[in-house]
């Protein structure tokens, strides 16, 4: 190329047109570029993931999470590209900048959100902030690569695009497993969050202004490593105080003082405890944010899960979630269960279950009983492919607020425990609150029914819960009989005239005007989202 059409091109914006001198040959050249192509690739990928399972823990909407995020990104991905056109006049310069944006915005992002979260209580206006930058960065960076790679040496546009596309979607593939198999156990969101925006600055910057470090200025090199050392400074410095932040706006999170928090590949685990004027400890339980148990009041919600089915045939008893063994403690009390099974996904509320003190003192250390059997599975998959029969099934699963729980309130699921009933046999499933969300409760009630097995719903009142309800059945033609067992142990809370008095439900929360919640029509995350975000 002569030195007028290298100048022209320049004028023109068209400078991958101009090649450059490079101190290595640049088959080598290509390759560090592509590499850098890939590890960028990579962190990109991750800053989406960090974002969509932080939402889901934080919010509970999955689907919702995923989609504000995907699209925002995807839309400020095409707009980062056209913004980065005029920037191809300085590529080299122009990318280091970029990747240094990227690596601070996307590194800090965790942090940004859950400080929106704990302490602003504007997550999704600062997440769909954070997505479109995040997004705008990523988006600008392949038309500066394209760039670099022409002024290495000139390749037919096509198969330059196959090269850059290759190197992205491969390295996309690396960030999208490298996140839940090594990132989030190993690190967590906050810290995997800053390690990547380290690697990414890194890998983005330092390639680069090595690369073509004879295009640049000394004072323009000076300035550009001085930025990536500022980047990495800040990123480092922020990892070494995350723990202290987590802690910080964790707490902020919760009225009682947290003693245990611990989060696991499938949620996040917070035990409080506050010691009231009488002495009296209040433990609580808390999954993704959500309040599974009081200890001062537990009692109430486990009496009337689970002693209204003992009335019935419970000597082989299933229980479908209920890892932390309070409803598994009240089926021990029975003589005539010979056979206890509980299916629990998360192997660590197992264990905590089995191991932290309070916890195990208060379920009586019930995985201690001979007639107990632990399962550690998904209990959708687990059901498909049972062969065997019980008497009793109790379904204690956390609310439905989002795809993965609700398939575990659909017709389809009642269907596979209507499968493995035994004669006589019956289940009850907790329901939620028909007071602060009854489109939630009698859409499981529907589905129930739906799946072919006549319903008796009721509730009672648990102080840490409110109005709860809870949907006993059958696979008969009449509901079956809701009354308490003739061996029954001695409670605390439940009666044969308080239980009777729960099957009546007052007239502004008795309509049953609702869809049932399907695998494919998940309408109960619907009723679920639009009744619990302003309680």
């Amino acid at each position: 190329m002569s030195e007028d059409t290298a100048v022209r091109a320049e004028r023109d914006g068209s400078a991958e047109a101009a090649p450059v001198s490079l101190s290595i040959p640049a088959r080598v050249a290509r390759a560090l570029v592509l590499a850098a192509v890939f590890t960028c690739a990579a962190c990109g990928l991750v800053y989406e993931l960090a974002l969509v399972a932080l939402g889901s823990y934080l919010m509970g909407n999955s689907v919702t999470q995923a989609s504000i995020v995907l699209s925002v990104m995807v839309f400020a991905m095409g707009v980062g590209s056209l913004l980065a056109k005029p920037l191809r006049r300085w590529p080299v310069a122009a990318f280091a900048v970029v990747e240094a944006a990227l690596a601070v915005v996307g590194g800090l992002s965790v942090l940004a959100l859950y400080a929106a979260f704990a302490w602003l209580n504007l997550y999704n206006p600062v997440l769909i902030v954070v997505a479109f930058l995040v997004g705008a960065l990523i988006g600008a960076e392949l038309p500066l690569l394209m760039t670099l790679l022409q002024r290495i040496r000139r390749q037919e546009a096509g198969a330059a695009v196959a090269d850059l596309f290759a190197a992205d979607y491969v390295g996309a593939l690396i960030g999208g497993l490298a996140f839940p198999f090594l990132l989030l156990p190993l690190f967590g969101h906050i810290r995997g969050a800053l390690l990547v925006g380290a690697v990414n600055v890194v890998a983005g910057m330092a390639v680069v202004l090595w690369l073509f470090r004879r295009e640049l200025g000394r004072g323009v090199q000076a300035a550009l490593w001085s930025t990536m050392a500022a980047v990495l400074l800040v990123l480092g410095g922020t990892y070494a105080l995350a723990d202290r932040f987590e802690v910080s706006a964790r707490q902020v999170l919760y009225r009682d003082p947290i003693v245990l928090s611990q989060r696991t590949p499938y949620q996040e685990i917070v035990i409080t405890r506050q010691v009231s004027l009488s002495g009296r400890p209040d433990m609580r339980l808390f999954l993704n944010g959500d309040l599974q148990f009081s200890s001062v009041d537990e009692y109430r919600y486990h009496e009337s899960l689970v002693h209204p089915i003992m009335s019935g045939p419970h000597g082989r008893v299933l229980i479908l979630g209920g890892g932390d063994g309070l409803a598994l403690r009240e089926v021990l009390r029975y003589d005539g269960v010979r056979s206890a099974t509980l299916v629990e996904l998360d192997p660590e509320v197992l264990r905590l279950a089995r191991t932290y003190g309070p916890l195990a003192s208060l379920n009586e250390r019930a995985f201690e009983d001979p007639r107990v059997r632990t399962v550690e599975a998904d209990a959708f998959t687990w059901l498909r492919g049972l062969n065997e029969q019980f008497d009793a099934v109790i379904v204690d699963m956390p609310d439905p607020d989002d795809v993965a729980t609700a398939k575990l309130y659909s017709v389809e699921f009642y269907g596979m425990v209507k499968r493995i009933l035994a004669p006589g046999g019956r289940m009850v499933v907790q329901a939620g609150s028909p007071y602060f969300a009854p489109k939630s409760f009698w859409s499981i009630e529907k589905s129930v029914a739906a799946a072919g097995l006549a319903t008796v719903p009721y509730h009672v009142d648990v102080p840490s819960f409110g109005d709860w309800g809870f949907v006993l059945s059958a696979p008969t033609e009449e509901p079956p009989a809701l009354r308490l067992a003739s061996d029954l142990p001695e409670l605390r809370f439940m009666d044969e005239a308080l239980l009777q008095a729960a099957t009546v439900f007052p007239k502004d929360r008795r309509s049953r005007d609702v869809e049932v919640n399907t695998l494919t029509h998940p309408h109960l995350v619907r009723y679920q989202e639009q009744e619990w975000k302003d309680v």
